[in-house]
This record gives structure tokens, C-alpha cells and sequence, in this order.
């Protein structure tokens, strides 16, 4: 009976310890919602509207985004286009990747090889526009001393954090590359986004760059690159820069 109570005793142990090591390697909210990969609408009311927004809205705004050059920023970026930069602002590259995050959402509930395709073409031109060291601004690869507005920050990198959104871009690129990765399995994206975050990570956080940016988006992006990767250096960062924004000190 004594033998039977020790090693009853060592299982306890054994399970509160793997019980607590499991609280502290979770670094997530405790709570999960559901997916919404397992919700179908089968109403009159959001199933047409979902139905439209995969057919017309979508394409739509790819149009747009061509029209109006944010696209060909990418290709000039890369240098596979002469020109200048094509839109007006610094956040323009941010409208590509929340079409991208809205379309691979989209392939998530109803797979549609041309969308697909596309969506691979758009991705090939952003890596393409990717330097060397993760660093994505289209504006300031094509000609860093022509910045498209007067407070985009000037040729040097991270001159702006309040105005000049690479980090307001960042992480709508994130959000887009996990959607990518999540709906189609391909790690294209993926890739692209964890260099630049890799190149973030070095850049800011305690005894580097100690600003917050100045609209806050990037946080989310590193918490949804944190989920996809379990890179904890994500969640530091994002949590890192939440707790930056209102202090002077840093």
C-alpha cells in the first residue's frame, strides 16, 4: 500500500509539472474562437453578399490597385520597371496586402484556381521588391530622396515612425501572408513576411530603437506571425511595442 501511494504521489507531481510547464510556454489568450473556415452562411442576407464580395469586390479592388500603380510600385522596386513611384502615399503598399488577406480568406471558403494564381503572381512581385535584408517600402527603394508626401520620413530608414507607416505596413503584410499561408498552405508569402520581421526584431525593442509606431497595426500582425511560426521573439516584440506607446521615457 505504501508503494502504491509513492508512485500515486510521483504521477501528481509529474502531472502538475507538465501541467505548469504548459502555462508558461503559453504565451496565447486562453480563449480561441471558432474559425471561421467552420461557419458556412446558408442565408438570403450574408451568403449572396460573400458570394459578391468573392466575384465583383475582390477583383474590383486588384483593379484598382493596378490602376492606380501600387502594384507596379513593386515591379519598379525591383527593378523589373523604370518609373518613379506610381501612387501617393507611403502607406499605398498596405492596399495590396489587405487585398491579398482578403482574397486568401476568400480561397479559405471557396477555392478559386485563377484568384489563386493571381494572388501567386502578386506575391512573386513583392518578394521581388524585398531588399536584400528583409526591408519592403517600395517608395523609398525606388528613390529614397523623393519621398511622396512631406511626412513619409526622409531617405534614412525609420527617420518617420510616427508618419511614415513601414511599420503600419508591416503588419498588414503579416496579416496577409499568415491569410496566405493558412488558406493554401504555401509558405511564399510566409517567408517574405518573417524577413522582414526578422529585420524588425533587430531594429526595435530594449537598448535598440525604443518607438512605438505611430499607427498602431504592426502588433497584430506579429501576434498572428507569432501563432503561424511559435516564434516567441514575435510576441516579444508585439508586446514590446504596445508597451512603448505613451512612454516618454523610451
Amino acid at each position: 500500500m505504501e508503494y502504491f501511494m509513492k508512485r500515486l504521489y510521483s504521477a501528481w507531481i509529474l502531472v502538475i509539472l507538465l501541467l505548469s510547464c504548459s502555462r508558461e510556454t503559453n504565451f496565447d489568450y486562453p480563449i480561441s474562437p471558432v474559425t471561421f473556415t467552420q461557419v458556412k452562411l446558408t442565408d438570403q442576407f450574408w451568403g449572396p453578399r460573400i458570394e459578391t464580395n468573392r466575384l465583383v469586390t475582390i477583383p474590383s479592388a486588384f483593379r484598382k490597385c493596378e490602376e492606380t500603380g501600387r502594384v507596379a510600385n513593386f515591379d519598379i522596386a525591383a527593378g523589373q520597371q523604370q518609373g518613379e513611384f506610381q501612387s501617393q502615399f507611403p502607406f499605398d503598399d498596405s492596399d495590396v496586402y489587405k487585398i491579398i488577406e482578403g482574397a486568401s480568406y476568400s480561397l479559405s471558403t471557396h477555392y478559386d484556381a485563377e484568384l489563386d494564381h493571381y494572388v501567386d503572381t502578386l506575391i512573386e512581385k513583392i518578394a521581388a521588391a524585398q531588399e536584400d535584408d528583409g526591408y519592403i517600402m517600395t517608395w523609398r527603394t525606388i528613390n529614397p530622396q523623393k519621398p511622396p508626401t512631406s511626412w513619409s520620413g526622409t531617405a534614412e530608414r525609420w527617420s518617420d515612425i510616427g508618419g511614415g507607416h513601414e511599420l503600419y505596413n508591416a503588419g498588414h503584410m503579416y496579416e496577409a501572408a499568415v491569410a496566405h499561408w493558412m488558406a493554401t498552405g504555401k509558405r511564399t508569402f510566409l517567408n517574405v513576411a518573417i524577413k522582414n520581421a526578422d529585420l524588425i526584431a533587430g531594429v526595435f525593442g530594449p537598448g535598440k530603437l525604443m518607438m512605438p509606431p505611430g499607427h498602431e497595426e504592426v502588433e497584430i500582425g506579429l501576434i498572428k506571425l507569432y501563432r503561424a511560426t511559435n516564434d516567441k521573439k514575435y510576441f516579444d516584440l508585439a508586446k514590446f511595442f504596445i508597451d512603448q506607446r505613451g512612454n516618454r521615457a523610451g
